[in-house]
């Protein structure tokens, strides 16, 4: 191609870049247009909740501000949160019922949130200073030190448990109880959880798991362990039941 030929050539593929890099500049404004008026709205409908919520509490003479956390964390983080409110009383009584205060080796807590479960534990009589609660929230993990500064708080993903609490628990754990919304997991990803948490306690010992789901979280049929289920806990909200689960194969 002879020179002139070329140079034209040239200049007319740097205006067609120039002319892509333009409209490559203007998508991306209007992607981060879109993506602050979407944060705008769910920022203003967050707000809305909570201003609802403190209507309702200057109503009431009452205060809901671990449901206000709950709403939000839900609004912004859906499968991680898992509940749009805490634990109730009952939910929380239940799953506690199966931990033995008198055992020995720390308590783990996936999950707890602001901490109701964590409550039903030391009013069931195990010593706050045996629990170890795994929380991947910041704020959540403020409320529980405050509220439990004995407990040991490890903040991390609880699916990572094996490289959290390897090194940090000193002697077998007496039980796992899980507040994490499993069934919104992969099937592999909740059986690796549960191995590793029996890899973690004395043998026997129960994995205490609660769900909104009909199904179990974990069922039967995969084998190695034995499923145990608490009746249908139409109080709390929404209906909750709890399933425990005990390594079989103790070879």
């Amino acid at each position: 191609m002879p020179l002139p030929a070329l140079q034209s050539f040239e200049r007319r593929i740097g205006r067609q870049l120039r002319l892509l890099e333009v409209r490559k500049t203007l998508i991306e404004r209007k992607i981060e247009h879109q993506i602050r008026l979407f944060e705008q709205k769910r920022n203003g409908i967050g707000r809305k909740i909570e201003q609802q919520i403190k209507r309702f509490e200057l109503k009431r003479g009452i205060r809901l501000d671990d449901e206000v956390r709950f709403i939000r964390s839900w609004f912004e983080r859906p499968l991680s949160t898992g509940a749009v409110t805490p634990s109730g009383k009952i939910l929380a009584r239940t799953m506690a019922r199966y931990v033995d205060p008198q055992s020995a080796g720390p308590v783990v807590e996936l999950g707890p949130g602001t901490g109701p479960v964590t409550e039903a534990l030391v009013e069931a009589g195990v010593d706050p200073a045996r629990l170890v609660l795994v929380e991947s929230n910041p704020a959540f993990c403020r409320i529980l030190r405050a509220r439990y500064p004995e407990a040991t708080l490890v903040q991390g993903d609880a699916y990572s448990m094996r490289r959290l609490l390897d090194a940090l628990l000193l002697q077998p754990a007496a039980a796992f109880v899980s507040g994490l919304p499993l069934i919104t997991k992969p099937i592999t990803l909740r059986l690796r959880l549960i191995r590793d948490a029996f890899d973690l306690m004395v043998p026997g010992a129960p994995f205490v798991q609660f769900t909104y789901s009909v199904a179990a979280p974990l069922p039967k049929r995969l084998g190695g362990f034995s499923v145990e289920a608490s009746e249908r806990i139409w109080m709390n909200i929404p209906p909750a039941r709890v399933w425990v689960y005990r390594k079989t194969d103790l070879r």
